[in-house]
């Protein structure tokens, strides 16, 4: 197919761009090198340089190699956002190792599942989350772990204010900071002592681009996480299609918001390796669900970029100190959101607030993972995920075999080939060679999964995933257009929509809801306007109002989670 986007492209936006054969941790030597004393971290207002960074990085890759790290060794990073989170990344990288994030959720089965499957060796615990760890530790092959407390980049007097108040005060799942590790297993070490072990700096490692850097799991919700491999290749590639995307934005001078966890591949490539190529300073949040600290920090840092997910979009418009304007977030230029379906209703508010420009953008842990994004200069069209990025091809095939190229305007599968798509699935060939395609070109094409079409300008439009399709009498309904339609309501905050079965028509739409604090809805007043803004067979049959939805870590709602609910509460 001709690539009919790329008129679509911003002024300075180039059709391609070059990848060099470098490795992800050149990134950070690049930029230490250019702005060695420009902030790379803001971590409780608390500043480390490049050249900072770079040393620690430089100390962490040579302590691995002193406790016996090898090329291709597998290290977990259990941890949320924090400076410990990145030196362990690029130290890893650096020292020859394939990075396995973690997410701080995992409760201990789903960790000890994921450090089996990728083999992982080494691990990086935040020692809040070191009891998980401890739970099964003995079923574990691990050689190393790195302990380390959130207060170790604390500025001197937030950490003493932390040590006093907060440290030894459980949390709400009664998990304590404070931790003793002398009676723990051999193999485990602070992080800051750890670091001393690597004074003499790391020796060179022969790594290829084409080696993997990250095993990136799938978050589960379509089935078992699998682990994406993602090569250095593949990262860079990303980093800079992102980085070509913004033009106007000068190396050195960005500010970026970090608050999406970084063991998820969106914050990972276009928070932190686009952040540490171009030079921005990051500022890191450890939990964005603390809507105070992101807007205080948004404020006081003058964020120019924030990616973000339409929850946390909607929970800022909605913060009732914004509301009542005691926040300047005037500094923000550009956000591009993804995870899931950004409502343009959420979208339009923002931009209001802000001034800035927001974005829809698509991607998937499998393509590192961006892949399509709205233009930031023409704002490209509210609704849609926007055009490929430079380098990235895109088709829309039928569903039933996935061969057969549909035409502009018509509903298919969504498939993606360019240089930031995964080599495979981690020890899974078949997972591998269902999603992974060569053509009779020899062009390997992902096939995502997800139902989409395109428009004549090149402009792409998500229906949904394959898997959340509800057929109700035969109409084919994309729970994605009925939860449009349901966030542009006044009184609702959030909203997800599932089909469930029904005796005659083979599924039903149902919907939850989450209403904005003070107002109040029915049931059959939310059906009754239902009616009057979409076709009958989607107005949902069922209506059930909740304090909250199921979201993962990133933020985005799990209609899976509401489904398999809905399926015991009926018995099946």
């Amino acid at each position: 197919m001709e690539k009919i986007w790329l008129k679509e492209y911003d002024e300075g936006v180039p059709h391609t761009i070059d990848i060099p054969d470098v490795t992800v941790d050149h990134f950070l030597v690049n930029a230490a090198q250019r702005f060695p004393n420009n902030t790379a971290l803001i971590f409780f207002n608390k500043k480390i340089t490049f050249a900072e960074l770079n040393e620690m990085v430089n100390r962490f890759a040579a302590a691995l190699q002193v406790s016996g790290f090898k090329k291709g060794d597998r290290i977990a990073l259990y941890l949320p956002n924090c400076p410990q989170y990145t030196i362990a990344y690029y130290g890893a990288l650096r020292a020859g190792g394939i990075v396995v994030p973690s997410n701080p959720l995992y409760v201990p089965r789903e960790l000890e599942h994921q450090i089996k499957d990728s083999g992982a060796t080494y691990i990086v615990s935040l020692s809040l989350l070191y009891g998980r760890l401890r739970k099964v530790r003995k079923n574990l092959n691990l050689k190393q772990v790195i302990v380390t407390n959130i207060k170790e980049f604390f500025p001197p007097i937030t950490k003493l204010l932390f040590t006093l108040f907060r440290e030894n005060k459980p949390d709400m799942n009664g998990e304590r900071h404070s931790l003793t590790i002398t009676d723990e297993p051999e193999g485990t070490m602070w992080f800051r002592d750890f670091l001393r072990l690597g004074t003499k700096g790391p020796a060179p490692v022969e790594v290829s681009s084409e080696d993997t850097a990250v095993l990136m799991y799938t978050g589960g919700t379509t089935g078992v996480p699998k682990g994406a491999q993602l090569t250095h290749h593949n990262l860079v590639a990303n980093a800079m299609q992102v980085a070509a995307w913004i033009p106007d934005m000068k190396d050195g001078e960005g500010v970026m918001m970090t608050a999406l966890p970084l063991t998820h591949s969106y914050s990972m490539t276009v928070c932190q390796n686009h952040s540490i190529y171009r030079g921005f300073a990051q500022v890191l949040i450890p939990n964005a669900r603390d809507l105070t600290d992101v807007l205080k920090n948004l404020e006081k840092h003058r964020v120019t970029l924030f990616p973000g997910v339409p929850t946390l979009y909607t929970a800022i418009n909605n913060h009732p100190d914004v509301k009542a304007g005691k926040y300047d977030l005037s500094s923000i230029e550009a956000c591009i959101s993804g995870a899931s379906g950004l409502p343009q209703e959420v979208q339009k508010e923002f931009m209001n607030i802000t001034g800035g420009k927001l974005i829809e953008g698509y991607g998937l842990s499998e393509a590192s993972p961006v892949c399509t994004t709205n233009p930031l200069g023409s704002m490209g069209k509210i609704g849609t995920i926007g055009v490929p990025m430079p380098n990235t091809d895109v088709k829309i095939v039928d569903t039933e075999t996935g061969q057969k190229v549909l035409p502009i305007g018509e509903i298919g599968e969504l498939c993606v080939n360019g240089p930031q798509v995964m080599k495979g699935y981690w020890n899974m060939p078949t997972e591998t060679a269902n999603v992974l395609r060569t053509d009779e070109e020899g062009r390997v094409w992902l096939h995502t999964g997800d139902i989409a079409a395109m428009d004549e300008d090149g402009y792409i439009t998500i229906k949904d995933r394959k898997k959340d399709m509800i057929i109700a009498g035969g109409y084919n309904i994309y729970p994605n257009e009925v939860e449009d339609v349901l966030y542009s309501h006044p009184a609702i905050l959030e909203a997800a929509v599932v089909g469930v079965p029904h005796e005659t028509r083979g599924e039903v739409v149902k919907a939850f809801v989450v209403l904005k604090e003070g107002e109040s809805l029915t049931e059959e007043e939310l059906r009754q306007w239902c009616k009057k803004e979409m076709r009958a067979y989607m107005v949902p049959k069922y209506v059930e109002f909740r304090d909250e939805l199921p979201k993962t870590m990133v933020g985005k709602i799990l209609r899976r989670q509401l489904l398999e609910e809905e399926m015991k509460k009926q018995g099946k």
